[in-house]
């Protein structure tokens, strides 16, 4: 490789000039004067999607990393996948965010796992998939590199909330209390902690975080948690210190609120020498007035929050910081062990009580949509495995093709289930129909369909 060429690329992507940095890494990669060694085609393609990134276009920074990737020689897997996770997370692409994240955190040599698993929490919270985001954000508390475990233990507990475990979010939030977080952390904690108080009945508990939380004169409750406050107030004003009627967090909103976007750069090596900056997030807004603040995504020439290089200083502060946390953080991995074995068993028997409650994936009214949507469509997707293609075609005939379907009624139990529909016919008409279903894996499926006349039944 042209080392001198190479120097001057680095030179030019400290100073920002980013556009001169991408073509001058470019000619190195291209230089036919001086072949590239072992490892050093990805490490321009690394450093040509940073560039990318930077110049705020993320998809063909994503082919530039994806070919950095397919470099065996080049040893830096983990540093790839997470900036080709967060370039995804830019686009809104969660599914391929959350695999490159977990390709990042199995590469043993990757120094900063804790950064790849707290995004895999966040792209995994967007996708709905709380209990999973749980154990992400659990992962990244955990893990002994990450200099400030608060926000992810912050993080753990609004999935507790989200999960109606308002306790173990509570158990959490103190937790994260005991390793004396920053000021703006530490309110959020104190008012997510106000919440979990209010959500089982501990109203002076609750009204004390609270005040902690206010206490500064910095922070502002979001709509759900003044409202908690408010209760909580009402309660011990009337000497009803502790409720014996919990609260569901759903009968609270459950508006996500506290949920950290990690907004502070985080540290990484970059490859070529040096340590960068990388953003953290790069989602949109939607978790609630103190969740995703914005979308800050990836920046253009001159945003200053990844990618570029850390002063001296910067490196040395970091370092403290790691040194500090891990003196304080035995007793929190304990608890947060804990808390996400709580979750993962409630998760578990949720499913379990949602599969006996006859709910499933397709659900029964998603295959009587496709069955009315397209009924001769219908004859090779919707219908269960002991009806015959020619019985199911005789049953589809009597099908009135109607996209608007109204499911009027519906029987359900954990193996068989009955609804009672009205399509409409082109003329205006209405037909009735009672569709049988029967449980096929841990979705739905047709067995039988016949007209349904309401005055004989």
């Amino acid at each position: 490789m042209n080392n001198e060429l190479f120097n001057q690329a680095k030179d030019a992507y400290r100073a920002r000039n980013y556009e001169l940095a991408l073509a001058l890494y470019t000619q190195c990669l291209q230089d036919a004067r001086n072949p590239l060694g072992p490892g050093e085609e990805g490490q321009l393609y690394h450093q040509i999607g940073n560039c990318l990134v930077k110049l705020n276009n993320p998809t063909e920074a994503i082919q530039s990393y994806t070919l950095a990737t397919a470099d065996g020689a080049y040893d830096a897997c983990g540093a790839v996948n997470y900036n080709l996770g967060m370039a995804y997370a830019s686009l809104h692409d969660f599914e391929n965010a959350e695999r490159h994240f977990e390709i990042a955190v199995s590469d043993r040599k990757y120094g900063a796992a804790y950064k790849a698993y707290a995004a895999m929490g966040n792209a995994l919270m967007k996708m709905g998939k709380t209990a999973e985001a749980g154990v992400a954000y659990r992962e990244a508390a955990l893990d002994d590199a990450n200099p400030d475990p608060t926000k992810s233990l912050l993080n753990l507990g609004v999935c507790f909330m989200a999960l109606d475990r308002p306790a173990d979010a509570a158990s959490v939030y103190e937790s994260a209390l005991q390793l004396n977080p920053p000021a703006d952390t530490r309110n959020r904690l104190y008012a997510n902690l106000g919440q979990a108080y209010v959500a089982v009945g501990q109203m002076q508990k609750a009204v004390h975080a609270f005040e902690q939380a206010l206490a500064d004169q910095t922070y502002f409750l979001s709509d759900s948690a003044r409202i908690d406050y408010q209760k909580a107030v009402g309660a011990v004003s009337q000497g009803a210190s502790d409720c014996t009627q919990k609260m569901s967090p759903v009968m609270l909103g459950n508006d996500m609120s506290g949920l950290d976007v990690m907004a502070e750069p985080l540290m990484d090596y970059d490859q070529d020498g040096q340590y960068a900056l990388q953003a953290a997030d790069g989602y949109a807004a939607g978790y609630g007035p103190e969740g995703y603040e914005g979308d800050p995504g990836y920046q253009g020439q001159g945003s200053g929050d990844m990618f570029f290089t850390a002063t001296d200083e910067e490196i040395e502060k970091w370092s403290r910081g790691i040194a500090k946390q891990d003196r304080k953080r035995r007793n929190v991995g304990l608890k947060a062990l804990v808390a996400v074995v709580f979750l993962l068993v409630v998760a578990f028997g949720a499913c379990i009580f949602l599969y006996i409650q006859g709910f499933g994936f397709p659900s029964q009214e998603s295959v009587i949509g496709q069955l009315f949507d397209d009924p001769k469509a219908a004859v090779d997707t919707c219908f269960a495995d002991e009806v015959d293609a020619a019985k199911a075609a005789t049953l589809v005939e009597l099908v009135v093709e109607d996209p608007e379907v109204v499911v009027d009624g519906m029987n359900k139990s954990m193996t068989e289930s009955t609804a009672y529909v009205t399509a409409q016919t082109p003329q205006g008409g209405d037909v009735d129909y009672k569709v049988s279903l029967v449980r096929s894996g841990i979705g739905w499926k047709i067995s039988n369909i016949e007209l349904y006349f309401a005055s004989q039944n």
